[in-house]
């Protein structure tokens, strides 16, 4: 039996900072291992449906399992599951080293080590999810969140410009050191001294693992929540078309590219520092229908602009709204949602806004063959100033939530 611990400080609370390390060192080496990956399987075929066949390899085993996945989480330890999918990714990249080194790695063998490891991966994120709040205080959850997120928006920042400057002395070397990170994660969360959380004994059944869904359906607010900041992110995918932009419309180089691909990151990490020291308290359902109607018009001034540092600019602000409102998501999610059903509810959050990240891309890509780039980009803009119309009067519990507590 695990011991409990007494309540302290985010900024002393030794597990929550080993929480956030190990998140960030997982997330630096999943985007490190992205860009290795798609330099290497794109330089062994010369074919571009080969970057859409690593992104397909990763999607189906998340899609599949997440379900699964959330039972799991709410049966077992979740800081044994993390540690454990962990360990597995990064043997999955020290395979793929191996093979860089022994120059036998092909197309198909690193789609199946993709598929591997996008299986151990789809552990993660909704058991990370369901293990934070074990780690804080109840008051200092919404602090806990807005901190959370700032490592992965740190990850998203350093994770490809790390991978793509060690490339340089090949693939080995991406890998090894995304292999370390990885352990090294999972170590730290292995070292965690959780809350003591009795394990679920439900049966595993069907009706337990789609829990879940009943749950989230059940409760106006999380299925709100949830609901709009898929919506936005299905439509507001304008950064699918970043090389258009780029290259046709803002005439700038690949340096362009990268700073515009970076930009959203960017304003994200900046407001979730600031939403660490200033944490959300009152109104939080207004204020993230306010943030998505600004990420919406966000998109539209990036898809207008013809000066690259205002679309620069677009894409800062974009990302600093999304923030709030997934910071808000997360933070209601986990509050609202008993323990013992934080692993399945997560899973279901996670299935669907992170789903929604793949579809917004074919969206744009869609919308832009049929109608042009920039046509494309306002139309999700406006469509997601749209849909949050429709979701205050859809879900008025939402839009009236004001404090990030446990239902009572």
């Amino acid at each position: 039996m695990e011991t409990n611990i007494k309540p302290t400080p985010l900024m002393q609370n030794n597990n929550f900072k080993l929480f956030w390390l190990g998140r960030m060192f997982s997330g630096i080496a999943y985007q490190m291992t992205a860009v290795a990956v798609g330099w290497q399987i794109y330089a062994i075929t010369g074919k571009v449906i080969y970057l859409g066949f690593v992104g397909l390899a990763q999607f189906l085993p998340m899609f599949l399992l997440t379900l699964p996945v959330g039972h799991v989480a709410d049966r077992y330890n979740r800081r044994l599951i993390i540690s454990i999918s962990q360990i597995a990714q990064a043997a999955g990249v020290f395979f793929l080293a191996a093979g860089s080194h022994g120059n036998w790695l092909t197309k198909i063998s690193i789609l199946v080590v993709v598929a591997l490891f996008g299986a151990a991966h789809s552990f993660d994120g909704p058991t990370m999810n369901a293990f934070m709040p074990g780690l804080v205080d109840e008051n200092e959850f919404p602090r806990a969140a807005a901190v959370a997120a700032s490592a992965m928006q740190t990850s998203f920042i350093i994770g490809p410009a790390l991978g793509g400057l060690l490339y340089a002395f090949g693939p080995v070397v991406v890998y090894i050191s995304a292999g370390a990170l990885l352990a090294a994660a999972s170590m730290m969360i292995f070292f965690i001294r959780h809350v003591h959380r009795e394990p679920g004994h439900e049966t595993a059944d069907i009706k337990s693992v789609f829990a879940g869904i009943s749950f989230i359906k059940s409760r106006p607010v999380i299925l709100g929540a949830i609901s709009l900041d898929l919506f936005a992110v299905l439509l507001g995918g304008a950064t699918a078309l970043l090389p258009v932009f780029a290259r046709d419309i803002l005439k700038t180089g690949p340096w362009g590219l990268g700073l515009l691909r970076s930009s959203p990151a960017v304003g994200a990490l900046l407001m979730s520092f600031f939403l660490s020291v200033n944490p959300l308290k009152n109104g939080v359902g207004k204020k993230m229908f306010t943030a998505v109607v600004i990420f919406g018009a966000g998109t539209i001034v990036f898809a207008v602009s013809k000066n690259f540092w205002l679309s620069a600019a677009a894409l800062v602000v974009l990302g600093g709204a999304d923030v709030i409102s997934v910071v808000i998501r997360q933070a209601l999610v986990q509050m609202k949602t008993p323990d013992n059903m934080r692993g399945r509810v997560s899973a279901v959050s996670s299935m669907f806004v992170g789903t929604s990240n793949q579809l917004g891309e074919f969206e744009s890509g869609l919308t832009a063959s049929w109608f042009g780039t920039v046509p494309a980009a306002m139309i999700g803009g406006i469509g997601t100033i749209i849909v949050v119309f429709l979701w205050m009067k859809f879900f008025p519990a939402l839009l009236h939530a004001d404090k990030i507590e446990k239902e009572s």
